[in-house]
C-alpha cells in the first residue's frame, strides 16, 4: 500500500473525520487587506483576552506579596526589610517570562505553550510532563481560586460559612455555564470586574505614595502580630523560600500563550500584546504594593490579609476599602476563568496528537472547547467537595506544576534559539537560560519546602497523568494500525447484502422499516422473538397471522427464546446467519419511534437499544437505526 500525505508532510489521517483547522495568516505584499475571519465574534479581542486569561495571574497579587512577608517574619521586622529585593526579583523572573512566552507566541501560533515548545525541542516525553503539569495546574487553579474568593465571602459574612461547599459549587456552576457559552461572552461578563480590581490597587498604590503615615490600622487592630518574637538572620535560605513563594503571583503568566488560537487574526500580534499588558499591570501592582508594604512598616497579623492592610493604610477605613475587599473577593472567585480558558485548549492538541481522546479536540458552534469545559468542571468540583471548601487544603499542592512547565518551556526556548541562530539570538538564549535557572530552583524550593503538606501528591500525580497519556497515544497506535491510517485502502468491492429487520408488531414503524431496508439491500429478513410461556403465544400468533394477511414480500423468521432476553437470540440468529454465508454484508435494521416532544421519550421501552447494544457486543454487522419521527398534533 502506498501512503496518503497529509499537508506538511505528515501522514495518516484524523479520527474524528474533521479537517484541521488552517493556522493564521496574514496578506502580504502592498494594498492587501485581510480576509475577514470566520466565526471573529467568537474569538477574542486583546482587551477582551486579558479579561478571560488574566485573572488568576491579577489576582495573585492578593496572595503573592503577603506569600513574602509570612515567609520574611520569620526573621522578624529586620526580614521584612527584603519584601521589596525579593520582589523586584520576581518581577525580574516576571519579564523574563513574560518576554520568553512573548517569543513563544509568535514561534507557536496554535497554542499549546510550553507543551508546544517541548513537543518540538525537547521530546516526547518532556512535552508530556509538561502538559500533565499544566493541567494540573489549571485544575488546581480552578479549586484553589473559587475556594478563597468563597473564603473571603464567608469571612465578611460568617453566618455563610458552613453553606461554603455548596457556595464553591455554586460559583464554579456560574463559570461553566458562561464558559459554555464561549469564551467571548466569559471575557465580557469578566471586564468590568477585572477593570475595578486593576484600578482599585493602582488607585491605592498611587494614594498611598502620598502618604507619610498609614491613614487607617482599623482592620489589623486587636489582632496577633505573626512576626517572630526574636530577630533572626536573614540568610540565602530563608530569601529562597520568600522567592519562592512570593512566585504563586507568576501563576497564569502562561495561559495566554497556551490560547493563542482563541484570539481574532491576527491571533499571534493579539496574544501578545495582551502578554506584555498582562506582565506590566501585573509587575506594577506587585513592586507598588511591596513599596506600601515597606512605607507603612506593616507586619502581618493573624486574620487580616496583608491586602487588606494597606487598603485601609492608604485609602482609609471608608467605602473605598470595601470597594478593594469587594473587588479582590470577586476577582479571586472568578480567577479560576484562566483555567478554562488555557485547559481546554490545551487538551484539544493533546487530542490532537492522540494522547487524549478526540472528543477533546471537537469545538462547538460558539468556538468552545465544550467536552473540555465540562472536564475541567467535574474534576474541580470532585476537588472542591473533597477539600470541604478549605483553601488550605489546596494552596500547598498550587504552583508547583506551573514551575515545571516554566522550566520545560525555557529549556525549550534556548534549544530553540541554539536552532533558529536568528539575529540576536545569543542574548535571547541567555535570558531565557537564567529564567530557567530561576523557575527551576523555585519549583525544587517549593516542592521541597510543601513536601509534607502535600506537595507529594503533585508529585505523585504527574507520572500517573503522563503514563495515561502514553496509554491512550498506544490504543490510538493499535486503532492506527488495524485501520490501515494513512495508507491507500484496496479498491471498493461490491458484496451481496442482507438486511435483518427486527419486528414485534404491525404498524407503520415497521412498513417504513421495510421500505428502508428493501432499498438498502439486496435481500431482507424480518425477524421477532417468541417465547414459550402462555401468556406470549396469543401475541406470537397474532403477529403471525397478520404477517400473512398483509404480506409485504418480505420472510418472517421466529427466533424462540426460553428466557425473556431479546437482544441475545438476534445476536444470535446474525452470527449464524454470518458463519453460513461468509461473503454476504449483513445490516442490522432497527426502527424507532421519535416522540415530538422531549419527556416523552421517557416512556420509550429501549427495545431498539437493547438490540443495537446486543448486535454490537458480540457480531460484526453492520447497525442502521431508524429514527421515525412523530410529529405534534397541530394546536398543540
Amino acid at each position: 500500500m502506498s501512503t496518503v500525505s497529509r499537508p506538511g508532510g505528515r501522514s495518516g489521517a484524523r479520527h474524528d473525520g474533521q479537517p484541521e483547522e488552517p493556522p493564521d495568516t496574514t496578506p502580504a505584499g502592498p494594498g492587501s487587506s485581510p480576509a475577514p475571519e470566520p466565526d471573529a465574534r467568537h474569538r477574542l479581542t486583546a482587551l477582551q483576552g486579558l479579561a478571560a486569561l488574566s485573572l488568576d495571574a491579577m489576582a495573585s497579587v492578593a496572595y503573592g506579596p503577603e506569600s513574602i512577608v509570612l515567609v520574611l517574619a520569620a526573621a522578624g521586622g529586620y526580614g521584612l526589610g527584603f519584601t521589596l529585593p525579593v520582589t523586584l526579583a520576581i518581577a525580574a523572573l516576571l519579564a523574563v517570562l513574560v518576554a520568553s512566552y512573548r517569543q513563544v507566541i509568535a514561534a507557536f501560533p496554535d497554542g499549546g505553550g510550553s507543551y508546544a515548545v517541548a513537543r518540538t525541542h525537547l521530546g516526547r516525553r518532556a512535552a508530556l510532563f509538561s502538559a500533565a503539569s499544566l493541567v494540573l495546574d489549571y485544575v488546581l487553579n480552578v479549586a484553589v481560586s473559587v475556594t478563597a474568593g468563597v473564603a473571603a465571602l464567608t469571612s465578611a459574612l460568617p453566618a455563610l460559612y458552613n453553606d461554603r461547599v455548596a457556595i464553591c459549587l455554586g460559583v464554579l456552576a456560574l463559570i461553566t455555564a458562561l464558559n459554555l457559552r464561549g469564551i467571548v461572552d466569559s471575557a465580557k461578563a469578566f471586564l468590568v470586574p477585572t477593570a475595578v480590581f486593576i484600578g482599585a490597587v493602582l488607585t491605592m498604590v498611587v494614594v498611598g505614595l502620598f502618604r507619610t503615615a498609614p491613614a487607617s490600622t482599623v482592620t489589623a487592630d486587636g489582632h496577633p502580630s505573626a512576626l517572630a518574637p526574636q530577630a533572626t538572620a536573614v540568610g540565602a535560605l530563608l530569601l529562597l523560600k520568600a522567592f519562592a513563594a512570593g512566585c504563586s503571583a507568576l501563576t497564569g503568566v502562561e495561559a495566554v500563550a497556551n490560547a493563542v488560537p482563541s484570539f481574532r487574526a491576527p491571533a499571534a500580534r493579539r496574544a501578545q500584546r495582551t502578554e506584555v499588558a498582562l506582565g506590566a499591570l501585573l509587575g506594577v501592582m506587585l513592586i507598588g504594593l511591596s513599596v506600601l508594604i515597606g512605607r507603612f512598616h506593616l507586619q502581618p497579623v493573624a486574620g487580616v490579609t496583608v491586602l487588606a492592610q494597606l487598603a485601609d493604610a492608604s485609602l482609609g477605613h471608608n467605602w473605598a476599602f470595601y470597594v478593594v475587599q469587594f473587588a479582590t473577593m470577586t476577582l479571586l472567585a472568578l480567577a479560576a476563568n484562566t483555567s478554562f480558558g488555557g485547559l481546554p485548549v490545551l487538551m484539544g492538541l493533546l487530542a490532537r496528537d492522540n494522547y487524549l481522546p478526540h472528543v477533546f479536540g471537537l469545538k462547538a458552534d460558539r468556538q468552545v472547547h465544550r467536552h473540555g469545559v465540562l472536564a475541567l468542571a467535574a474534576v474541580a468540583a470532585a476537588l472542591l467537595a473533597f477539600s470541604g471548601g478549605d483553601v488550605n487544603t489546596l494552596v500547598p499542592l498550587f504552583a508547583i506544576g506551573v514551575f515545571v512547565g516554566f522550566t520545560i518551556c525555557q529549556i525549550g526556548m534556548v534549544r530553540h534559539w541554539r536552532l533558529a541562530r536568528s539575529p540576536g539570538w545569543r542574548g535571547n538564549t541567555l535570558l531565557n537560560g537564567l529564567g530557567a535557572l530561576l523557575t527551576g530552583v523555585s519549583a525544587v524550593v517549593v516542592t521541597a519546602t510543601k513536601f509534607t503538606e502535600g506537595a507529594w501528591l503533585v508529585l505523585l500525580a504527574l507520572p500517573v497523568l503522563v503514563l495515561t497519556f502514553e496509554a491512550v497515544h498506544r490504543a490510538y497506535a493499535r486503532i492506527d494500525e488495524r485501520l490501515d491510517l494513512g495508507r491507500v485502502p484496496l479498491t471498493p468491492r461490491r458484496a451481496h447484502s442482507l438486511v435483518i429487520v427486527p419486528v414485534s408488531h404491525l404498524s407503520r414503524l415497521t412498513c417504513e422499516a421495510l421500505n428502508a431496508a428493501v432499498s438498502l439491500g439486496d435481500e431482507v429478513v424480518a425477524v421477532t422473538v417468541t417465547y414459550g410461556g402462555p401468556e406470549d403465544r396469543p401475541a406470537a400468533e397474532a403477529l403471525r397471522r397478520d404477517w400473512e394477511l398483509w404480506n409485504p414480500g418480505v420472510e418472517l423468521r421466529e427466533l424462540p427464546s426460553t428466557t425473556r432476553s431479546l437482544g441475545r437470540p438476534i445476536a444470535g440468529f446474525v452470527t449464524d446467519l454470518s458463519a453460513r454465508r461468509p461473503g454476504t454484508r449483513v445490516t442490522v435494521l432497527i426502527p424507532e419511534a421519535e416522540p415530538a416532544r422531549l419527556w416523552q421519550r421517557l416512556l420509550q421501552n429501549q427495545r431498539g437499544a437493547v438490540v443495537a447494544h446486543a448486535v454490537r457486543r458480540d457480531t460484526d454487522a453492520a447497525i442502521c437505526r431508524l429514527r421515525f419521527r412523530l410529529k405534534a398534533p397541530e394546536g398543540r
